[in-house]
Formats: structure tokens, C-alpha cells, sequence
């Protein structure tokens, strides 16, 4: 799903994002805010990441390295001339816990583009039978980019579903 939405100085193109985890929303927000947590299931397939900082409060920063290990993605890499190892940024705007996560992602490795922020906000909506993620994120500079967020986002919100799947039957 996309929704536009507007603000003072442009409009952003929005992408949304849901999925229904068996799992409470504590235990949805700590695999989210932990360093463990989030190296268990944040990079997409052919990926691993490793926490470098993690402070949780608005202002506070995600610091992680992200590398290729999966052959499909270190060849991709290496052809779009990008390292197989990256270190993205993220700075926390909004933490409620066990509700809302919200950051500004830096987009700093994408080689001829100036470094730009994006936000992503992650509301936890607890129900009967667990907890729903709703994401929205603000489209990238081009529809490439955007859609390989969307894609890579989808793979990791696929793989906290793995995660949960995991802890749920041991």
C-alpha cells in the first residue's frame, strides 16, 4: 500500500508495510531494541549485521555494519561498485514503548547520491492473536531505491517472522 502525505516544504511519497506476529508486542519491541534482537533478524537474506551502538532514546543512535555474505549479494554489490561491508546510521525520533518506533535512516552508500535522511515509523498494535506491525516509510530519492527498500524491508519483517516462529516453538 502507498499513501501520499504532504508537509510544509514537499510531499513525500509514504509506503506501508504491515505484518501479524503470535507474539506480544513486549516481545515484538525487545527483538526490535535489543542488540540482539535486532542482529537476529534485521539484515535481508545474503546479509548479516553486526550492532555497533545502540541508544535508545530520541535523539540516541542505531550504529550497525551490514556485509554481503551470500554469493548473489556480494556479486551485486561488487558490481554497483559499493562495499561489502557498510555502516548505516539510524537516529531514534520517537520510542513509546511497547508501541511506536520511529527513526531517520542516513542513505550514505548509494554511490553519485548526496547523503539524504528518511523516516520510518513503526507502530505495534496489540490484538487477539498477537501483535500487528504497521511500517511506513518514506520513499527513497528514485523508484529504484525505493523499491529496493520496500523489498529489503519486507525480506527482514519476513525474517523477524522466523525469529518469532523460532522462540515460540522451543
Amino acid at each position: 500500500m502507498t499513501e501520499k502525505a504532504t508537509s510544509s516544504s514537499a510531499t513525500t511519497k509514504k509506503i506501508r508495510i504491515e505484518r501479524n506476529y503470535p507474539a506480544s508486542a513486549g516481545e515484538v519491541w525487545e527483538l526490535w531494541t535489543t542488540s540482539e534482537g535486532i542482529e537476529s533478524w534485521w539484515a535481508p537474506d545474503g546479509f548479516t549485521v553486526e550492532v555497533r551502538k545502540l541508544d535508545l532514546r530520541p535523539g540516541g543512535e542505531l550504529i550497525y555494519a551490514m556485509t554481503a555474505t551470500g554469493p548473489e549479494q556480494v556479486e551485486f554489490m561488487k558490481q554497483a561498485g559499493m562495499p561489502l561491508t557498510t555502516e548505516s546510521r539510524k537516529t531514534f525520533t520517537e520510542l513509546i514503548p511497547p508501541k511506536r518506533i520511529a527513526y531517520l535512516s542516513l542513505a550514505d552508500f548509494i554511490p553519485g547520491v548526496k547523503p539524504y535522511e528518511f523516516l520510518t515509523v513503526v507502530d505495534l498494535q496489540p490484538g487477539a492473536d498477537g501483535v500487528r506491525a504497521v511500517m511506513t516509510v518514506d520513499a527513497m530519492h528514485d523508484d529504484e531505491w525505493t523499491q529496493r527498500l520496500v523489498m529489503g524491508r519486507e525480506n527482514e519483517l519476513d525474517n523477524l517472522t522466523k525469529v518469532i516462529d523460532r522462540k515460540r516453538s522451543s
